[in-house]
């Protein structure tokens, strides 16, 4: 009813549950659910794996990934056990305009955080490319693809 009388008044809609005023997951659960992802895909377990040491399925643990779904703190500590780090690395690398997104600083936000930079790490392809990365044994060839990186990097590097 509140919303209701809200929207016809035009009055702008508040964060409510965590989300943000336009109904997107916080910016802090996304943090966390990336952090999973990162994780996850470092150790190179499948969603359908940890579903299975949480007792969940690998739906939930998507929306968690995504920060579609909030993790409580009993299920924070479990993921800390099943992924072996402490549950202070879900927080960790969290950037200044994340941590504002606070549900503490949003209860009278009328507009959404900005979009968070450290998105890119959490996506598939970095992560796979990470993970890639890492098993190459040779460090001359190792070095070879983080020079080719820098190289194909540079055309979009000099117009910025």
């Amino acid at each position: 009813m509140v919303e209701l009388v809200r929207k016809r008044a035009g009055v702008s809609r508040r964060a409510s549950r965590g989300r943000t005023p336009s109904g997107k997951p916080n910016p802090i659960d996304v943090h966390v659910g990336n952090r999973v992802r990162l994780r996850r895909t470092l150790l190179g377990m499948s969603q359908e794996k940890l579903g299975e040491a949480l007792g969940l399925t690998f739906q939930q643990v998507q929306k968690y990934e995504r920060g579609a779904n909030r993790v409580g703190a009993s299920r924070l500590y479990d993921l800390s056990r099943v992924l072996d780090v402490p549950v202070s690395y879900f927080f960790d690398d969290m950037n200044d305009e994340t941590m504002a997104a606070s549900p503490r600083h949003m209860v009278r936000a009328t507009e959404d955080p900005p979009e968070s930079e450290e998105a890119i790490l959490a996506q598939r392809e970095t992560l796979e490319l990470v993970r890639a990365y890492t098993r190459i044994k040779d460090p001359n060839v190792r070095r070879q693809v983080q020079e080719l990186a820098h190289t194909l990097a540079a055309p979009e590097d000099s117009e910025g």
